[in-house]
């Protein structure tokens, strides 16, 4: 298979789990190329996101229940996760008719390294963000870029597009999140690089080391945090490097000390461009320092692409941000409010609370884990996280996993985290129903409180934070 979007229009395609935040974004981008796509998602089966299902339909994407039944040829390409169980119906009626199969990972690496002008994003913690910052600067500079993202874009939602977790552009930028926890980062070639941070997630940091560093070492051009040690250390992989950091003033581009002004819902601050000795006032509708540190990741991106700083700056000005990150859902009229986040690993879970710590009130996080495998992988360090971030007020609540179906070892769970974090010094609660978890944090809840909503992979933890703050009212 040849890797331009005219060849791989060519076939149809079948997404097994076409509603996931990996699999939806790489459809619509297909769709948009004019394949023929359809697909089955376990979600929709178990009526869970009714709303999505009927915007992928209305937007001609052909759905199945997830029985094999809409593999139905060999001329088929079948996507699905590597991780997926080969007894799934559609790998079974696949694996029979002999039908192609691709990874997610595969499938982007494939129309990524076929545009002119990859830009990857890659590092632990950030790459959506980064990556929907970077998108909507070569949005507004002109360049037309196609985006895929693992979030929802705030700026490129509309009536027509409510999911826009993708844009295809006719220009030669595509700009992506690329994901080191399978190994996949070593498919991309982009024509730059830009790496967040390395900490440690689904693997080592041996091995970490050495995928992001390949990673940067592929890339005629690369931007990278060396505020973050482990990055800096592997710049010396980099061809062409522009560096970017808050505390390191080596870097090429960073903040003027004393300049960051930190709200409740926005940062402002003195970019400085040390290659030039220019400086561009910064600020935007997202707080917190980490987010600050995604916008500079942002602007050296950009800058890396031949976008001027003063442009890239300009553009985060009317970034509103990304659904499930710091995703203000709103505040009661007894001055609570509810905020929706996609904090699952300790180092986006830390950051989202630091951020919230920075400003006065008690702190009620609400934390549903993904699964099974990642609490028993990182449950030690999440633990740590909440007892270290949240004072003797605020409280920690845990339902238990969250659980679609499969033969993942279910006997060890939240309860584990509780006793952890309650050891650790911390308060926590663990309420096995998350619907009995909303009904303590109601209950609980007084004035002046920010309840955060956290957890991934699943889309009604959005719905259940509106219905947390429509019953506050």
């Amino acid at each position: 298979m040849t890797s331009s979007p005219t060849n791989l229009t060519a076939h149809p395609w079948f997404f097994c789990g076409i509603g996931g935040s990996g699999m939806l974004p790489l459809a619509t981008i297909l769709r948009g190329h004019g394949a023929h796509v359809a697909g089955s998602d376990r979600s929709f089966d178990q009526g869970r996101t009714p709303e999505k299902r009927a915007w992928l339909q209305s937007q001609g994407f052909e759905l199945f229940p997830q029985d094999g039944s809409g593999v139905t040829s060999a001329e088929q390409i079948l996507v699905a996760s590597a991780a997926i169980e080969d007894t799934v119906p559609e790998v079974v009626r696949a694996t029979a008719l002999g039908c192609p199969r691709m990874t997610r990972a595969e499938l982007l690496a494939t129309l990524f390294n076929a545009a002119p002008q990859g830009i990857a994003v890659g590092g632990t913690s950030g790459k959506s963000t980064v990556t929907g910052m970077l998108g909507w600067i070569m949005e507004v500079a002109g360049r037309d870029p196609t985006i895929m993202n693992g979030a929802v874009m705030k700026n490129f939602v509309s009536d027509a597009v409510p999911f826009a977790s993708a844009r295809v552009g006719a220009g030669p930028a595509f700009v992506s999140e690329v994901d080191e926890s399978d190994g996949s980062i070593a498919l991309y070639r982009p024509e730059v690089a830009v790496l967040l941070n390395v900490s440690l997630d689904h693997k080592s940091l041996e091995e970490l080391r050495t995928l992001f560093g390949d990673f940067l070492a592929t890339a005629p051009h690369a931007a990278v945090n060396i505020d973050n040690e482990e990055a800096r250390l592997l710049t010396d992989r980099a061809q062409h490097l522009i560096s970017f950091a808050i505390d390191d003033e080596e870097a090429d581009l960073g903040i003027e000390p004393g300049s960051i002004e930190d709200t409740p819902t926005s940062i402002a601050a003195l970019v400085v461009d040390r290659r030039s000795d220019e400086a561009h006032q910064l600020s935007f509708a997202m707080p917190g320092r980490h987010n600050l540190a995604n916008a500079l990741a942002a602007i050296a991106g950009a800058a890396a692409a031949g976008v001027a700083v003063q442009d890239a700056v300009n553009a985060l000005a009317s970034f509103k941000g990304l659904a499930r990150r710091f995703d203000i859902i709103g505040t009661s009229a007894s001055g609570i409010t509810v905020i929706d986040d996609f904090g699952h690993n300790p180092e986006k879970c830390r950051a989202t609370l630091r951020t919230l710590k920075t400003h006065p009130g008690r702190v009620i996080a609400f934390f549903q884990p993904h699964g099974y495998g990642p609490l028993r992988q990182m449950g030690h360090e999440l633990a740590e996280t909440f007892a270290e971030e949240l004072g003797p007020e605020d409280v920690t609540i845990l339902c238990d996993p969250v659980y679609f179906g499969g033969t993942v070892d279910r006997s060890e769970g939240s309860e584990r985290i509780v006793r952890l974090i309650e050891e650790a010094g911390g308060r926590a609660e663990h309420i096995p129903s998350r619907e009995d978890c909303g009904a303590r944090i109601v209950e609980i809840a007084r004035p002046g409180d920010r309840i955060v909503v956290m957890g991934a992979r699943d889309d009604t933890l959005t719905v259940f934070a509106k219905d947390v703050l429509a019953r506050l009212a």
